[in-house]
């Protein structure tokens, strides 16, 4: 039973990893359940502060994850109105993965820019501004879930 345990674990991992860059698969949360998976075998042990701290960080990135679009489009010049488009482009792309999740953020921060009175390369620097936001959060992500297949590796 551990061997099955320890093969969907690995796969839970290298699957989490493609999440990060497939906005359809929750990649961190996925890498996560293979190292609860790898826990529950008689193999590996981790600790309660070991599962308590990646479950922390897991949902700290999660947020960030919507987060951080708007963050870009805010610290690149954009005004209220970008970061309320970007927030209504994330909402909207969320109904059209995966490509919405991606370019969502960056219409909505555009479309917010120009409705606000804000001329094309304003607005255009809002939106490439929450799409490095994006690339942001999935390099964070990406990070995560690498230290997890580490992880995986060095405890078995």
């Amino acid at each position: 039973m551990d061997i099955v345990l320890i093969v969907i674990a690995f796969l839970l991992v290298i699957i989490g990893i493609a999440g990060c860059i497939l906005p359809a698969l929750p990649g961190p949360p996925l890498a996560y359940g293979g190292l609860l998976l790898l826990h529950l075998t008689g193999q590996v042990t981790f600790s309660t502060a070991q599962l308590i701290s990646w479950l922390v960080l897991i949902i700290i990135l999660q947020v960030l994850d919507y987060l951080t679009p708007m963050l870009g489009s805010k610290y690149s010049g954009g005004s209220e109105y970008g970061n309320r488009g970007c927030i209504a482009g994330t909402l909207v792309g969320m109904f059209f993965m995966p490509w919405g999740i991606i370019a969502g953020p960056f219409m909505g921060a555009v479309i917010g820019e120009l409705l606000g009175g804000n001329d094309f390369p304003h607005a255009l620097r809002a939106g490439i501004g929450s799409f490095i936001g994006f690339v942001f959060s999935v390099l964070l992500k990406l990070f995560l879930c690498f230290y997890f297949l580490y992880q995986l590796i060095v405890a078995l």
